[in-house]
């Protein structure tokens, strides 16, 4: 199967999440530099995919570092701050969860616990994605350096 064939069944929803923007590329699309994306990553802010040693980074990946950048440069929220707002939003209002995926969430139903707990470390065992690779278990997990 070429690689056209496969992208092109890919759904929407799949394709913003491929990890194809380079570092270089993304600071650019931003207007910050390298060393910015590499602190935000240092602080469980973002985790770009890995290929070698090289970050790549996906649209929504973007969107939410234009996010973050929002938080910081209009709202004058320091990275500290941002990462508690993290621990106590939940998932789905960060994300931009999908309304059928969010009310088949366990995490949605019952909000005791939180959502890599109930659903088995996958936020959408459709697609795949595990809650490693979800900011929000990330801001509650990585360990700070």
């Amino acid at each position: 199967m070429t690689r056209k064939k496969i992208t092109a069944e890919l759904t929407e929803h799949e394709k913003k999440g491929l990890p194809l923007y380079s570092i270089g590329v993304v600071s650019e699309l931003m207007g910050t530099t390298d060393q910015t994306l590499r602190l935000y990553e240092k602080h469980g802010l973002i985790k770009p995919a890995r290929r070698n040693k090289n970050r790549f980074y996906s649209e929504n990946d973007i969107k939410w570092l234009r996010c973050v950048r929002d938080l910081i440069h209009v709202r004058k929220i320091s990275i500290e701050g941002i990462k508690k707002l993290l621990e106590y939003a939940p998932c789905w209002e960060i994300t931009s969860c999908p309304e059928d995926r969010k009310n088949n969430c366990s995490a949605f139903k019952d909000k005791t616990k939180s959502c890599w707990e109930l659903n088995d470390m996958f936020c959408s065992k459709e697609a795949g994605k595990p809650c490693e690779d979800c900011v929000v278990y990330l801001s509650r997990h990585v360990k700070m350096a």
